[in-house]
């Protein structure tokens, strides 16, 4: 019988634990390490969309569905993640293209629907302007980003996971390989390591020489206090892109990734709600709580980094934007390739040795 498997995941954002459920699942002994706590330093600050969406090539586009489909498994396998398949109405582009986007999208076989401003008031009665032209997909949806790595974290933990909150200083190395990792904790062993610690991820990996090409530009979001109901899925206009929250919250960026911080980010919060504000009937009341600036680990070819370290055995590497609609795909196939040695083909792409050609 083989013995089972030592497996460290640092980092405790939307991937981290999805990588950590999954492998708890397949058998492994698996230690989660965050100084940041359950939910991440990113993963808080996402618009959480879950999507396929445009601007990528067909074959990321194949993984990115892969990975919506692993979401509704999931979500069977552990009832009651605060998922919601919302839909997202979109016109966040000139008409030219967001008819390009369209038409290559349905060849590909997303149900894109065209619709004009009629249907665009049905699926959201209150938009104050309804677009002319816009594209919708009912399919695309949200999954809360906190609330969900909470919950995947502490399934793990009810079926033997641990969680440690530490800091990671160095990874521990010998004959070529990882052994472990320092932590203000010590010393902690391991067969196997996964840097899933998104913005804090190239730093760990230079411990050990390898360098992760990450760029982490910044994304402000503001959220406004609980409030009743006023929009039923994702809306991408021309620079505001909004949703509503599980809990009543109005969530906004000028783009789904956040927006600029400005000079000022408390003026820039202000005058993005207040946009906002104006673009929804029935928001007169609609209070601004907070605003969030999340930098997001962006692999400098827009594309996830996803696999083995080269040269450096027991260490495994997981970092990438995208991670709410990428998490149940990526933590299935990274439980299967650290613990079976299978690679599936969707992630031929992504490994980190493409950055060294």
């Amino acid at each position: 019988m083989a013995a089972v498997k030592q497996v460290i995941v640092i980092g405790a954002g939307i991937i981290g634990a999805s990588i950590a459920w999954h492998l708890t699942r397949a058998g492994a002994q698996v230690t989660v390490i965050s100084e940041s706590g359950a939910g991440g330093v990113a993963t808080p600050n996402s618009f959480a969309w879950i999507n396929a969406s445009w601007g990528n090539p067909e074959i990321y586009f194949r993984l990115r569905t892969r990975a919506m489909a692993e979401w509704r498994r999931l979500a069977n396998e552990l009832p009651g993640l605060p998922l919601a398949w919302c839909g997202g109405l979109c016109w966040d582009l000139p008409a030219d293209r967001l008819e390009a986007y369209a038409a290559e999208h349905s060849s590909w076989g997303y149900r894109i629907e065209r619709v004009g401003r009629e249907r665009a008031a049905q699926i959201e009665p209150n938009l104050v302007e309804p677009p002319e032209f816009a594209v919708y997909v009912a399919e695309e949806g949200v999954a809360e980003p906190v609330a969900t790595a909470r919950a995947l974290l502490a399934d793990a933990e009810r079926h033997g996971a641990g969680v440690i909150a530490s800091t990671v200083s160095a990874l521990a190395q010998a004959n070529g390989r990882t052994t472990g990792v320092d932590t203000s904790h010590g010393l902690i062993a391991a067969d196997e390591v996964v840097i899933a610690a998104g913005v804090g991820s190239p730093d760990i990996a230079a411990t050990a020489g390898i360098k992760l090409p990450i760029e982490t530009p910044p994304g402000l979001i503001v959220h406004s206090r609980p409030h009743k109901k006023l929009l039923n899925g994702l809306v991408h206009a021309e620079r505001l892109h909004v949703r509503q929250t599980a809990e009543g919250r109005i969530i906004a960026g000028s783009d789904f990734a956040g927006g600029d911080p400005g000079q000022n980010p408390e003026a820039t919060a202000r005058d993005l709600f207040a946009v906002t504000k104006a673009a929804l009937r029935g928001a007169e009341g609609l209070e601004l709580d907070f605003h969030t600036i999340g930098y997001r680990p962006h692999p400098i070819d827009g594309f996830p980094i996803i696999g083995r370290a080269e040269g450096m055995g027991g260490l495994y590497v997981a970092v990438m934007h995208s991670g709410i609609t990428l998490a149940p795909a990526v933590g299935l196939f990274a439980a299967m390739e650290i613990l079976d040695g299978e690679r599936d083909p969707l992630l031929a792409p992504y490994g980190l040795s493409r950055f060294a050609q």
